[in-house]
């Protein structure tokens, strides 16, 4: 094509003007460097180089590592694994402490008043969290990250999102092998939190040394407000939001809850559970709500129930893990998958119970291995 056919501006009646052809632009995007990039992102590092950096207190590596941890794919587990071997040893030595509390309480901000309170006093804070009600969506809940400012910004403070994708036990294992990676890391104090509601409490009390139960007060009903079986598990009631108009509220409910912990059980930790009322807003209530927690850490090392709990912890989570592993091997197994699917279609048209179904599937499998 001719130049003036090209650019009609350079046709002989367009005088003084002149378009040149230009160079030929290549593509916004290179295919090639994009696929090496992504190779080159996903490659995993030798195992020695991931602990050495987690010990060394490198928090891109250990957040890298946590990344193993929650990923599902195998050749991620097995390193996973790895490093999880080689940090047990330098872990053990935190504070770990589980914090729940009913919607609406100002849990984020009580968890960086609280925080912040322990890093000015040159601790190191992990925060992690337990929530597996994003199963459909699959992702991380990063709320926590964003309104805890001042404590993501804390060079002595790890903010880790929640796994969310995942069975509750399935994430709870996961949380309980980050704590591993984070004391490793020289974290000596750890909050394990539920993001999500319902049973995760319970998982949340199965990996912590010390569970805090934040309230509110003036929202009605108090005592309905929670089950009995999660104010049972608390070593201390804290009351939040007791500034203002809302202190004598805070007082009131304070009582209730001291009237209604009497009525359970003495705890085999010999701890009698206390009630505070504080403000994350005002930070007033916080300095007292930790020296609970250093009370109750004193006693219970001296009467052998915490290295006694933390034991049991270690034996429950070995169990549960067992459990896992069976669980996903049954349901993953290349010859069981048309073997349910066909007793499951028996169970819908009631030709065969679910107990029996289930007798049966299991018979399958210990003669398919």
């Amino acid at each position: 094509m001719s130049e003036q056919k090209k650019h009609i501006e350079n046709s002989p009646e367009f005088k003084g003007l002149l378009v040149n052809e230009g160079v030929e632009h290549p593509g916004s995007v290179d295919d090639h460097s994009v696929r090496r990039f992504l190779q080159k992102k996903r490659k995993l590092l030798p195992v020695e180089d991931y602990v050495n950096g987690i010990l060394a207190g490198n928090i891109t590596l250990l957040s890298k590592a946590v990344t193993l941890v929650e990923s599902s794919k195998p050749e991620h587990q097995q390193v996973a694994q790895e490093i999880i071997v080689q940090c047990l040893p330098h872990s053990g030595k935190s504070l770990r402490i589980g914090i729940t509390g009913v919607p609406g309480v100002g849990k984020s901000t009580f968890i960086e008043a609280l925080g912040s309170y322990i890093t000015g006093r040159g601790g190191k804070l992990a925060v992690l969290a337990i929530d597996p009600s994003s199963e459909r969506s699959g992702g991380s809940i990063l709320g926590d990250k964003t309104r805890m400012e001042e404590l993501a910004g804390d060079k002595n403070a790890y903010i880790r999102p929640s796994p969310s994708a995942g069975s509750l036990g399935g994430v709870a294992r996961k949380t309980r092998e980050t704590i591993v990676l984070c004391e490793a890391a020289g974290f000596d104090h750890v909050f394990i939190e539920t993001v999500g509601v319902g049973q995760s409490e319970t998982a949340v009390h199965s990996m912590s040394d010390f569970f805090l139960l934040l309230m509110l007060a003036g929202a009605g009903d108090e005592l309905q407000g929670i089950k009995r079986g999660i104010m049972e598990m608390a070593d201390l009631i804290a009351i939040n939001k007791a500034d203002g108009n809302n202190l004598e509220k805070a007082q009131m409910a304070k009582r209730q809850y001291l009237n209604a912990l009497h009525l359970f059980p003495v705890k085999d930790s010999g701890w009698e559970p206390q009630v505070h009322t504080c403000s994350a807003l005002t930070k007033t209530g916080v300095a007292e709500v930790w020296e609970q927690i250093e009370a109750y850490k004193k006693q219970t090392m001296e009467n052998g129930y915490f290295l006694q709990k933390r034991n049991s912890q270690s034996i429950f989570w070995m169990h549960e893990t067992i459990q896992d592993q069976i669980k996903r091997a049954f349901y993953q197994h290349p010859g069981m998958k048309d073997k349910i699917r066909e007793l499951e279609e028996q169970v819908l048209q009631s030709k065969i119970s679910s107990f029996v179904a289930a007798g049966k599937l299991l018979e399958i499998y210990s003669e398919l291995k």
